[in-house]
């Protein structure tokens, strides 16, 4: 009974999240999602550097990307010479990735939930960018460290719940401007119950850290300072909490 209901509440959420993504992909997601200003194209090379290293991507590593959305982090993936295969739940957004013409030998794209990807295949890696908070959490990880290889790695950078920003559109989505971008079951993560969690379903090795206090909205002239703020805000005890996002890792054991 408890399986079913949960069950019901996934369809329920993806369903809701295609519908959100249809609509985004009316008009241009990554304007939306604040990656178009000079400051949201930094935070976004930064996220894919982050889970690059993390994940170890590049020459002979086969990789899943979830929530590949518009392809803009899975064409950055994409150069370091990994095989990808990127899943999303929205056609609506896998055409545009599919626009981007990546190498068929190295990107495939496919229309999947990921709680229902059955293969025989396993990666070296699972990643994505903020696409962990859209899905049932824990139904997530837990098939997320059955596509791992023993010793595989997961890699996300995800928006962090006691960032004061991310915490209004998350508990008052029912405002006017928050209702464009944040879809009606997405939440975020506290760092401490997530860890507890990856634990709980077998992950070790796990790191999970604090960081993002360049908005999107940053005006060009102010980027650098408040880069350099941010890294000190990054470095700061208690502050630090309260960063935009996290950087998540952590790994299968090896067999």
């Amino acid at each position: 009974m408890k399986r079913d209901l949960r069950d019901n509440l996934s369809s329920i959420r993806t369903k809701h999240e295609i519908k959100h993504s249809k609509i985004l992909s009316q008009s241009d997601p990554e304007l939306i999602w604040n990656w178009n200003t000079p400051a949201g194209m930094l935070r976004a090379d930064r996220r894919a550097e982050l889970i690059t290293k993390g994940s170890r991507l590049g020459p002979g590593v086969c990789a899943l990307e979830i929530g590949c959305g518009t392809g803009m982090f899975t064409e950055m993936f994409a150069k370091t010479g990994a095989k990808l295969t990127a899943v999303d739940i929205s056609l609506d957004l896998l055409k545009k990735a599919q626009a981007r013409n990546l190498p068929p030998d190295r990107v495939l794209f496919l229309e999947k939930r990921i709680e229902d990807y059955d293969t025989d295949d396993s990666f070296d890696a699972v990643i994505g960018s903020s696409v962990l908070h859209h899905l049932d959490i824990e139904t997530a990880l837990k098939k997320i460290y059955t596509l791992l290889r023993p010793g595989g790695v997961m890699c996300f950078t995800e928006p962090n719940m006691l960032n004061p920003q991310v915490f209004i559109e998350r508990k008052f989505r029912f405002l006017l401007p928050f209702l464009w971008y944040v879809s009606a079951d997405e939440t975020a993560i506290v760092r401490w119950k997530f860890r507890d969690l990856l634990k709980k379903i077998g992950f070790d090795n796990i790191e999970i850290m604090p960081f993002d206090w360049l908005h999107p909205a940053t005006p060009t002239p102010l980027i650098r300072l408040m880069s350099n703020i941010g890294k000190l805000l990054e470095n700061t005890p208690v502050l630090r909490e309260f960063s935009g996002s996290l950087y998540i890792q952590c790994r299968r054991p090896p067999s």
